[in-house]
Order: structure tokens, then sequence, then C-alpha cells
């Protein structure tokens, strides 16, 4: 059995509910809170393994790829709640952070996965006041999800200094954003110079900046965007293989197919069926 609930409003609390075992590659488009309620959670990231259990929260950076296997255990299914943080959410959070609070020193980690202490009362407390929303299937309103994520980045915050700079860019605090650009242009078949200009940036700058958003180059992130997009469309249906192809960027079939293979370990066609 499985069972999946999403709010969604300018963010997301997205409750997982499995009563099998289950495993996926997963990349976080945004950066990620996460807390099991029951069952556990193993997180294998770059050659290192992470197990949560019940109680223990966890926050994933964006733009990392891991493999996530979710089990159910103790008779009890595997139930967890995730807190995921808009690009927009962070641009309006920074802007009310009292620049005395910022760390004197905040280097950004290159961790994809950081596990939170164990017993924090904070964490669970505000975790544990989502679930009455899951179980009534009732939509919050705006106002109590902005509370909700406000509570969320705190507890990000309050765990490690250095979490400020993988939040946030304090060179040039969103000065231009460069994921945005590609978000909304990913398809589109443009050069890095071009990308570099339209985001008003030399080639060097931009190739500069993109490391501080992103682990992976530009053109990796392009394409594995592209296999996300191709994915999503695939898993909806109504589409035939060939149109999602070059609907979200690609300009070779066969080439499009040997990617998606790779990334998902399955061929498109029958991703379709």
């Amino acid at each position: 059995m499985e069972k999946l609930e999403v709010f969604d409003c300018s963010n997301a609390f997205i409750a997982s509910f499995f009563t099998d075992d289950r495993g996926c590659a997963h990349c976080n488009r945004e950066h990620t809170l996460i807390y099991i309620l029951s069952g556990e959670l193993e997180i294998s990231d770059g050659g290192r393994k992470t197990i949560l259990h019940p109680g223990e929260c966890a926050f994933m950076r964006r733009d990392n790829r891991m493999w996530l296997h979710k089990r159910a255990s103790h008779n009890k299914p595997y139930h967890s709640v995730v807190m995921k943080f808009s690009r927009d959410f962070l641009k309006q959070f920074y802007h009310t952070i009292n620049q005395r609070e910022l760390p004197s020193v905040s280097k950004r980690e290159k961790v994809s996965l950081m596990k939170f202490p164990a017993a924090r009362r904070d964490v669970k407390n505000l975790f544990e006041s989502l679930i009455p929303y899951f179980e009534a299937d009732l939509q919050p309103d705006e106002a109590i999800i902005n509370l909700k994520m406000i509570e969320g980045m705190r507890a990000i915050l309050n765990t490690d200094a250095n979490l400020y700079a993988s939040l946030f860019d304090f060179v040039e605090p969103w000065k231009i954003d460069i994921v945005d650009f590609l978000e909304k242009n990913y398809m589109n078949e443009l050069s890095m110079e071009e990308i570099a200009h339209y985001t008003g940036r030399s080639l060097a700058t931009f190739k500069r900046d993109f490391k501080k958003v992103s682990d992976l180059t530009p053109q990796k992130w392009l394409i594995r965007r592209r296999l996300e997009a191709a994915r999503n469309l695939i898993l909806k249906g109504g589409m035939k293989v060939s149109e999602i192809c070059f609907d979200v960027g690609f300009k070779n079939l066969s080439h499009f197919s040997k990617l998606y293979k790779e990334m998902y370990g399955i061929a498109p066609t029958l991703s379709a069926i």
C-alpha cells in the first residue's frame, strides 16, 4: 500500500506512507527537512549511508542526488513528513533576519545531508503539529504554512551556523537567480554564453556563481532537469515518449532514451506502461 499526501502552497508539506519497502533515486529541487514518524529511512549519499529512525530528522541540501530506501519496521509502516523550502520563501526569510544575527563566519558545507542531533524537542513539536492536518485531510491556510516554515527554518539555522551559507548567498545575495532562470528555460536551446548573458554575467562569472548553487556543471544540471521533467510527463500520461523528448529540450530520441535509462534504470517507453 502506498499513500502520498501533499499540501502545496508557496512551499510544500509532504507526507508519505508505505506498508512495504521502497527504494528510489531522489534529487531535491529545494532544500528539505525530513522527519520520520515510523519505520526507517536509509539514505545513501556519495558512498555514505545514514539511517533515520522514528523521531529523527535530517536536512538535505538542494540539487543533490541520493538513494532513499524506505522500510516498514516493527510491524509499523514507513511514515514520514517532509518540509520543502522554496527559493521565494528563502528570499523573503533572508530579508527578515536581523543582520546582527548573522554569524561572523559561515562556510558553505560540501555535504549534502546533515542528520540533526537526537531528541530535538523543537523539531519533534514542529512535525508532530502537522500530523492532524494530514489525518483529517485538512489543508492549512497559508498563514499557518508560513509560520510552520519559519519554525522549520529556525530549526535548521539553530543546528549549525554553517547552514546559513548553504541556505543564503552572502557574497551577492539574490543578485540574479541563476536557478530560477534555468527552471524557466531548461527546455530551450541556449548556449552557456547565452545563459550567462541573459543572467547578467560574463561566462567566467556565470560558471563561478553556478558553483555556489550546485555541485553539478551547468550542462549536467540541464540534462538532469530535462530528464526529471520528462519522467514527470511520462508518468502523467497522455503524450508519446517522442513528443516528450523534444518538448523538454532533447534533440535526439535515442540519446534521450540512453540518458533516461542511465538515470532511472528503465527505458522511457517502459516507464510509460
